[in-house]
């Protein structure tokens, strides 16, 4: 176990807990996970596993290649103890924010001793928390484009809620649909790691690859049809097995009639922190004149699971503006998607954003002229070869 100041690197016996201290507890995120660790090694990134203090910090380092350095990533990270997260409450008063970058500061310290020309992180930390953003500027970090598809997120607050409260808190037409939707035969399967049964819910036989795989030509689909490119199975479904098998995912899926009926769309969640957190969801386009609700259903039966694991809350993911981030507005190509998420009851959330520190500029610079021309080649190479 290499140490330096307040940072040290956990490897072997010493990461038995990493998920429970990085996933589990509140402000958590899979992101942060040995399984996403595991899967991000297999693309050329090298995982070092860091705690500060009772920070943890999973950080994916890469080579420039060819060049001496690397640049490093802390997806979603540094996560710590802190409460979880309260809708409208601005910014945290227990200063875990500041707590964060404090962490980030001796993280990047840390990994430029180890010959790192640059650091990125995006932890989840409010957009109008000041000490936050006064502690990065002193550690030396500047916001940069973001990294994830979403920088802010839409909410639903649950802690101490039941069902029927949160029903209720659902817009009438929303409700309506839902209720459409059940009357209509649709079915909702759970794909989930967790034994234990849920009401609402059919569990299907299999270990869940199929599902994953029929998911996924939703997504491919579902890109064609908003313009844009959903990555091939290569660079998703061996993650979401990982996931899957680590408890960390849960794939939510309409069925037309029940278990062997056909797919009219899918949620797929992660399970982390506080809450449950929407990352994709598709339906099938051709289904959506005689089946108007499944998508309204999949989200509700999310609420109804995130209720009964006793969450604080449930993610319905990003709906921002590609470029400008800002609260969508009337006009605005996500602002449909937006108030199909408000009508669930769930509030904007607005966070920091992705920032960096760079230590050595000259080699940063080369680094990354380095791996674009190694990705036009690639490019090139792919091209050439069809």
């Amino acid at each position: 176990m290499a140490t330096i100041g307040e940072v040290r690197e956990l490897q072997g016996d010493d990461l038995a807990d990493w998920d429970a201290a990085a996933v589990d507890a509140a402000g958590g995120h899979v992101y942060q996970s040995r399984a996403w660790a595991a899967h991000r090694s297999g693309r050329g990134w090298r995982p070092r596993f860091l705690a500060v203090g009772g920070h943890r910090a999973l950080v994916l380092v890469r080579p420039w290649g060819g060049l001496p350095g690397g640049s490093a990533y802390a997806p979603r990270g540094p996560v710590g103890p802190r409460p979880p997260w309260r809708l409208g409450a601005g910014p945290a008063a227990d200063g875990s924010g500041q707590q964060v970058g404090d962490a980030l500061g001796a993280v990047a310290e840390w990994l430029a001793a180890e010959d790192v020309d640059v650091l990125a992180a995006d932890p989840e930390v409010a957009d109008d928390d000041e000490p936050y953003a006064l502690t990065l500027r002193a550690n030396g970090f500047r916001a940069i484009p973001e990294i994830q598809p979403s920088r802010h997120r839409m909410a639903v607050h649950l802690a101490g809620a039941d069902e029927a409260g949160a029903f209720n808190a659902i817009a009438r037409a929303t409700r309506q649909r839902i209720r459409h939707a059940e009357r209509n035969g649709v079915t909702v399967v759970r794909h989930d790691a967790d034994p234990r049964d849920r009401e609402g819910f059919l569990r299907p036989g299999g270990d869940g690859h199929d599902a994953l795989e029929t998911f996924h030509s939703l997504m491919v689909e579902t890109g064609r049809r908003r313009d844009f490119a959903f990555p091939g199975p290569g660079d998703f479904l061996g993650w979401w097995h990982r996931a899957l098998a680590a408890g960390h995912l849960v794939h939510l899926e309409a069925r037309d009639g029940g278990v062997g009926g056909e797919v009219l769309g899918g949620l797929l969640l992660y399970r982390h922190g506080s809450r449950l957190s929407t990352q994709h969801a598709a339906d099938l386009m051709s289904r959506r004149s005689d089946q108007p609700g499944t998508m309204h259903l999949l989200r509700w039966r999310a609420i109804q699971l995130a209720i009964a694991e006793g969450r604080a809350e449930m993610d319905l993911g990003g709906v921002d503006v590609p470029g400008a981030r800002h609260l969508p507005r009337p006009g605005d190509a996500t602002y449909g998607l937006y108030e199909h998420k408000r009508s669930f009851g769930a509030d904007w959330v607005a966070l920091a954003g992705a920032h960096e520190r760079v230590e050595r500029p000259w080699r940063y610079a080369a680094g990354r002229a380095a791996a674009r021309a190694s990705r036009a080649l690639e490019r090139g190479r792919r091209g050439a070869a069809r």
